[in-house]
């Protein structure tokens, strides 16, 4: 599909600037003709007389023109072939932006096809098996109740991570930015995270600055829950996690730093990718995740105009860095 629609956009490159070529060789060639003409009647009288004879130039003009119009002709042959050539790689390079648009359509629909097949069929299959037991019990139906409700849960989650996604991409520069203090936008956040915190019991060390910063507030808060929903996950009970915020004159850094499990090299450049799952013992530790956090992160960073970077040390923790501008 990509290389007919490339060849289609090359046919309509070299359709228009042929059309452009060949008018203007058109003009050109009429121009050349006249003057060509007018150059030798001018000729023509001054020979006449001198000589006192008539003098018959058709023949020369006749020829001129000719090597005019196979001169043009060879000129627009040759812009034929170059204009083909460049068209094409111009089409390509037109056409790479939404290819790779595409590529990332198609490989979200079937990453998020297969990551809600799998609750589905676990859903169906349990129902299933339920049904064609004799001596179904009422214990048997409420165990397959709660069972049934985590699996909803799970793709609740799934389903407004989604959303989320798709919220960010589609109104990127529809988010309304006001100043917001990012101090109390981090004590937001863990207010949101203290029930997990507390379950984990993982202390939480904040060295936090009052630093104003243009963002929305809403979005900003998702993001650090994020981060700390992720620090704490992968961390281990009774460990403790780290946030700082440093200011400069441009921008603000803020820093969630854990104690946990680490992520691998080969890994860290494709964490902020959708439905990306680093090794398996992150996924052990919590196989509930579907990969999507990080990415909605990486969304909310880039509608903010900053960025996000990962640092880790298998077995030692990890750390995140945000870099927001200052209002």
């Amino acid at each position: 599909m990509f290389n007919k629609t490339r060849m289609i956009l090359t046919g309509w490159y070299l359709l228009i600037i042929m059309l452009l070529s060949i008018s203007f060789s058109v003009v050109i060639h009429k121009i050349l003709t006249q003057e060509v003409v007018r150059y030798a009647r001018i000729q023509q009288i001054r020979m006449e007389r001198r000589l006192h004879i008539a003098i018959d130039d058709d023949d020369l003009i006749k020829e001129i023109t000719k090597r005019i119009t196979i001169a043009l002709i060879a000129i627009n042959g040759a812009i034929f072939f170059i204009s083909g050539g460049l068209g094409y790689v111009l089409a390509g390079k037109t056409l790479e932006p939404i290819k790779e648009m595409m590529d990332e359509q198609n490989r979200f629909i079937s990453d998020a096809s297969h990551e809600l097949r799998t609750p589905l069929t676990s859903l169906k299959t349990s129902m299933e098996v339920h049904l064609r037991e004799k001596n179904a019990t009422l214990e048997g139906a409420n165990s397959l109740i709660k069972e049934s409700i985590l699996e909803v849960n799970r793709l609740q989650t799934l389903s407004e991570n989604l959303l989320q996604i798709a919220q960010y991409e589609s109104n990127e520069n529809l988010v309304k930015h006001e100043q917001v203090n990012i101090k109390d936008i981090i004590q937001v956040a863990l207010k949101k995270t203290s029930s997990l915190m507390k379950s984990k019991q993982i202390d939480s060390i904040n060295q936090l600055i009052d630093t104003p910063v243009m963002g929305n507030s809403y979005a900003l808060v998702d993001l650090l829950v994020i981060l700390i929903d992720n620090a704490v996950k992968y961390s281990q009970s009774g460990s403790k996690m780290y946030i700082k915020t440093k200011s400069s004159t441009k921008s603000v850094v803020i820093r969630v730093i854990d104690e946990g499990i680490g992520i691998e090299k080969k890994d860290l450049p494709h964490i902020f990718e959708r439905f990306y799952r680093a090794n398996s013992a992150r996924t052990k530790i919590y196989a509930g995740g579907y990969g999507l956090g990080l990415s909605i992160a990486k969304k909310i960073v880039d509608v903010h105009k900053g960025s996000i970077v990962a640092k880790s040390s298998v077995g030692k923790g990890s750390e995140f860095i945000v870099t927001l501008p200052r209002a």
